[in-house]
């Protein structure tokens, strides 16, 4: 899937996509919905994510910028959707991301509008023998404020192509961005990527000063067992230059 009408702005691989699902009282979210769009629900459900990913081999207008290639992200996002003349576009929005590095930050917040936070950051990727199958577990860590965080996922066998009508492929088919600019503005980006595979978790765990990390409004819902769990293979994907809808309108 691709926009003609934009260039490609940002490519990149997103690599083992830890995801973990809690579901959250629409009230919550609704500060956050960005104008022109609605929050997309999964079976009347209000869901957000904490995604913990790498992201490998960037380039930023085809540019690579050196010792910013490879790096790990979290982030915590929900999901939305917009009609247009052609169908619903169904994305996401993002609350905050944490990166490593303050270069990304800024080009994210800059060119995005995004809520781009540089946080020290590791990850690990662990394989092993686990009875007659082999266990893959990622974990990805920050450290804020003193306290160590961490969402960790953990995996057997081999990866599963994504069931149509699936809560996977809901959380993972929104091929969208949106971006808060102002109570009457949005941005609004594509982002293309093949289907991704999965595995569903056979553990997951999220320890996090969601409060602090979050915000208050967040604590209750991210502190709770998530509802569902998996980790995504990942692949090469495309970021697109972004559209102002409030400029679209006015044209």
């Amino acid at each position: 899937m691709t926009n003609r009408l934009a260039a490609p702005f940002l490519t990149a691989q997103w690599r083992y996509l830890a995801m973990l699902n809690f579901e959250i009282e629409p009230s919550v979210l609704a500060p956050f919905v960005p104008a022109a769009t609605e929050l997309d629900h999964w079976h009347g459900r209000a869901l957000v994510s904490v995604v913990g990913f790498r992201f490998l081999e960037t380039r930023v207008r085809g540019w690579a910028i050196p010792f910013h290639g490879d790096f790990d992200e979290v982030n915590l996002r929900f999901y939305v959707r917009r009609k247009t003349s052609e169908g619903w576009r169904r994305g996401v929005v993002f609350i905050k991301e944490l990166v490593p590095r303050r270069a990304v930050a800024w080009v994210a917040r800059t060119f995005y509008g995004e809520n781009y936070v540089t946080l020290p950051m590791s990850h690990d990727i662990l394989r092993q023998r686990r009875g007659n199958a082999n266990e893959l577990s990622v974990c990805y860590r920050w450290r804020i404020e003193g306290r160590d965080n961490f969402l960790k996922v953990s995996v057997l066998g081999e990866p599963s192509e994504i069931a149509a009508g699936s809560e996977q492929e809901f959380i993972t088919e929104h091929y969208w961005g949106y971006s808060r600019r102002s109570r009457s503005e949005t941005l609004e980006y594509q982002v293309s990527h093949p289907k991704w595979r999965v595995w569903t978790a056979c553990d997951a765990r999220l320890d996090c000063d969601a409060a602090r990390v979050y915000g208050d409004q967040f604590a209750n819902s991210l502190q709770s067992p998530p509802t569902s769990a998996f980790l995504a293979d990942g692949s090469e994907i495309t970021v697109y230059q972004g559209t102002s809808l409030a400029a679209e309108a006015g044209k």
